[in-house]
Formats: structure tokens, sequence, C-alpha cells
């Protein structure tokens, strides 16, 4: 591990490092020790529009817009091999902010992110226009083109992938962008500015602003030079985003909160579904808006996966991240902690019964939590409706699928869901009734950047990934000309 995590960060505009305006500076805190590792500049509403008018600039001169979609993907290339190179790096730097296993970071966050901009370079040079049949005696076509400043928000649990999601399709288009990561973890962001740098994107087309979100996020989002809004967050503060948005008419993309159904039909493979429905719900220490903290278990097999979950859960390996056997590191920060606490405590006071976990680990001062899982507890608990982000599964029985089906449709939220099924007909069958953006069989979190993903209801709008994505980066033109 190098040293760059430990130093002091600044902020990143117009492809120089500086510090905020005001001096301003904030602590980043190691999750698994709780002490602080470094401190990054606190930007300001002076730093924010220096960043945006520093995008609206380099957008303008078209450096980068003006580049054929083939040598922005030939750039994009190069900042995936980077990551690649610096792998080991990297994931470090992130384990160190997030406080995830350092084998987790390894294998899936740096890997996808690198795969994320491979992915968009590929798909850069894909925004054709289309001839339009008319009837006008004139030739008629439509192109794309860049939107042009795009704010980036991204959200503590997954920095690198998630700003990769967002800034790989922006860049793609030919965007400029100016990125805010979550105040609790901005390494990796400032991390890529270098690469970004060292990759060829010329000054001014990425700017990482760090900062907190009722200052440098509101001032982003309220920027006027900023044409659009990509935001992965909380349900509540994306209620703020899209109505703040929507008085500049700016186009949003809203990756937002989850609370995911998992459900395990009778004909279910177990031991299948076992070790399914505990990645769904311990991976990143339960903080994945895609998780599985919801599970319906079929009534017939329900005592025998309980017996199971409470005989394999307690067996998964909790600590240190930097310990590659390690899978459940600790939460991002104390106040999620204290978040997961209110609600386990909240499950007691309603008489759930705690299957196993329901407790803190004391390790090394970090912020950790023993997986739990709870049961007995009514569909309409609180602990059950709402978004809790942590390692916490609720298991409910179900007596047929129509039932199965009304309690996986029953919160507000609707980003992701899964099926685990022997039954290939019920598979589709079940998966056609899921209020989801994304449904896995037999399986959780498989993703791909060509698998676009998103919310319905409560959970947001828009799509990350696949082509969908790159689309909403993009404004169509149409031309006529007159033949006449």
């Amino acid at each position: 591990m190098t040293t760059f995590e430990r130093e002091p960060g600044r902020l990143f505009i117009g492809g120089q490092w500086r510090e905020a305006a005001d001096g301003a500076r904030t602590e980043v805190v190691d999750p698994s020790r709780g002490t602080v590792v470094t401190t990054v500049a606190e930007a300001g509403p002076a730093d924010v529009d220096a960043a945006v008018r520093a995008a609206r600039e380099a957008h303008d001169d078209g450096a980068w817009s003006g580049l054929s979609g083939r040598e922005r993907g030939r750039v994009l290339h190069r900042v995936a091999q980077l990551i690649r190179e610096n792998a080991d790096e990297i994931a470090a730097l992130e384990s160190l902010d997030v406080g995830k296993p350092i084998t987790l970071c390894g294998a899936v966050d740096v890997t996808n992110a690198a795969n994320d901009y491979e992915y968009f370079a590929n798909l850069a040079q894909s925004q054709d226009g289309a001839l339009r049949d008319t009837p006008m005696n004139a030739l008629a076509y439509t192109k794309r083109e860049p939107l042009g400043v795009v704010a980036a928000i991204t959200p503590f649990n997954f920095p690198l992938i998630l700003a990769g999601s967002k800034i790989g399709p922006a860049l793609a288009a030919g965007n400029t962008v100016v990125h805010k990561p979550a105040d609790e973890t901005p390494l990796s962001a400032l991390y890529m500015a270098r690469l970004f740098q060292q990759a060829g994107v010329p000054d001014g087309v990425v700017n990482v602003v760090t900062g907190t979100g009722p200052v440098a996020g509101e001032a982003l989002l309220r920027h006027r030079g900023v044409d659009k809004v990509a935001f992965t967050g909380s349900t509540a503060i994306g209620r703020h985003v899209a109505s703040v948005a929507g008085e500049a008419l700016k186009p949003v993309t809203m990756e937002l909160g989850g609370n995911a159904a998992h459900i395990v039909f009778e004909d279910a493979d177990l031991e299948k579904a076992v070790g399914a429905v505990i990645k769904g719900f311990v991976f990143n220490t339960g903080q994945f808006c895609m998780g599985g903290p919801r599970l319906l278990v079929a009534r017939s097999v329900y005592p025998t996966l309980l017996g199971i979950l409470a005989e394999a859960v307690p067996g998964v390996p909790v600590g240190d991240p930097r310990d590659p056997a390690t899978v459940v590191g600790p939460m991002a920060a104390e106040k999620h902690l204290r978040k997961v606490e209110e609600y386990v405590a909240l499950a007691r006071k309603e008489g759930a019964r705690i299957v196993c976990g329901g407790e803190r680990l004391d390790l090394d001062g970090g912020y950790y939590y023993k997986p739990t899982v709870i049961a007995d507890l009514s569909n309409d608990s609180r602990v059950v409706q709402e978004e809790i982000f942590g390692p916490v599964l609720t298991v409910q029985p179900f007596d047929d699928e129509d039932e199965a089906v009304a309690l996986a449709n029953s919160t507000p939220y609707g980003l992701a869901s899964g099926v685990q099924t022997t039954n290939l007909a019920r598979a589709h069958r079940v998966a056609d009734r899921l209020q989801a953006g994304i449904v896995w069989v037999n399986d959780w979190a498989m993703l791909d950047p060509a698998m676009p993903f998103g919310g319905v209801k409560d959970s947001g709008y828009g799509r990350e990934y696949g082509p969908e994505a790159l689309a909403g980066y993009t404004k169509v033109k149409s031309v006529v000309v007159s033949l006449d």
C-alpha cells in the first residue's frame, strides 16, 4: 500500500490540484478502527462553481466532445488498463476508505470498475443516428449529441464502481463531469482523477470536488451550468434531487434505495439457495441497495431453511477487512452502525425472534455488527418495510405463489428481486410479476456492464449500465435537408 491515502487530499479542478477556497478540510475515518487516516479539502459553493466552469469550458472547446467516439474509446480503454495495472493499490485504498474486505475490493470493486470503463469505451463509437423515411422531399436524419456538463453524485458504499457507472457513459458520450463523492469515502475518486489525467483525458473534462452533501452537493445540484444530474443515494435525498433538478428542467438518472425480496420456493435447491441468500444480505456488510434483506420462504421448507441459516450465518467470517479471509467487514461509518442497532432493537420490541446475531462485534474499535437473521415479524413492521442497509435479514413464510409475489411487491421499493426455484416456467412467470428493475434467478448480485439496472417506484428511474445508460447521457437532434 502506498502513502497516497494518508496524504491530505485536495480538489481536482481544471486539471489542477487545489485547496478549498476557504481552506476548509474534513477528516476521513478508517471504519475498521474508528481512527482518522487523512483529511481532504471540503469544497464550498465557490469551489463547485469553479469546477462547473472548468467543465463547461472543457466541453465548449471541443477537446473531448469534438473527438470521434473511437478516439474517446481509446482513452477510456487506457483508463481501464490503468485501473488493472494499479489494482492492488486501488483495492487497498477502497478497503481502507469503506471498510470492505480487501478480497472483495479486488475481486468485485476494482474488477468491475475496469470492466465498466472498458465496456463504455467499446460503446463510445455506437452512437449512431438514424435515417428516417418521410413523405417530405427531404433528407431526414437524427444524430446523438452529448448533453454537456454532468454532475455525478455518488454514495459511500461502492465509491469506485458507482462512479464508473456514471463517469464511464458520460465520457463515452462526449460529456464533461463534475464528480462529488460521498463525504465519508472520497479517496478512490481522488485517486481516479490522477488516472484520468494519466490516461490522456483533457484538463477540465473530469473534476472532483470533495465535501458534504448539504454544501458541495447542494451547490452542484443547483448550479445553472450543470446539464444533467446522475445520482445514487437514499430515496429521501433522491426526492429532493428530483425536485431541484425539475425546477431547472434538468434530466436526472436516479438509483435510490432498495429493500429486495428473495423468494425461495419449495422446489428450490436449498443448498444453492442458502448460499445465494447469505450472499444477498451480507455482501458489502449489507450496504447494498440491490441486496436481498427480505427472505420469503415457502411454508413447507420454512423451518428447515431457518435451521440452516441459524447454523451457517454465525460461521461467516467477520473481521479486519485487511485479512484476505474476511467476508464481512465493518459498517462504513458509526452512524450507519447505530441505524442498524435501532432497527434490531425495534424488532425485539415487536416480539421478533432473533435467530442469530443481533449485536455489535467489539473488534479494534471498529463499526462491526454481527450478521443477523430475524423471524416472526409481521409484514407491516418497519423492520420489514424499510431499508435497514446493514447485515440484517428478515424471514417470512408464504403459502402459495400469489402470496409470495404480493409480499415481494408490498414495499415502496423496486430495485431488485430474486427467485429460487428449479421450475423454469415458474421462474419466468414470477419474474414477470415482480416489480423490480432487475430479477435474479437461482443466484444473487449477478451484474455486468452490458446489463442495465435501476429502479421502479421509490427506487428511482433511469438506468445505469448497458446501451440504455449511454443513451441517457445524450440528446437527439433531428436534421431535415430540403431536396427541392
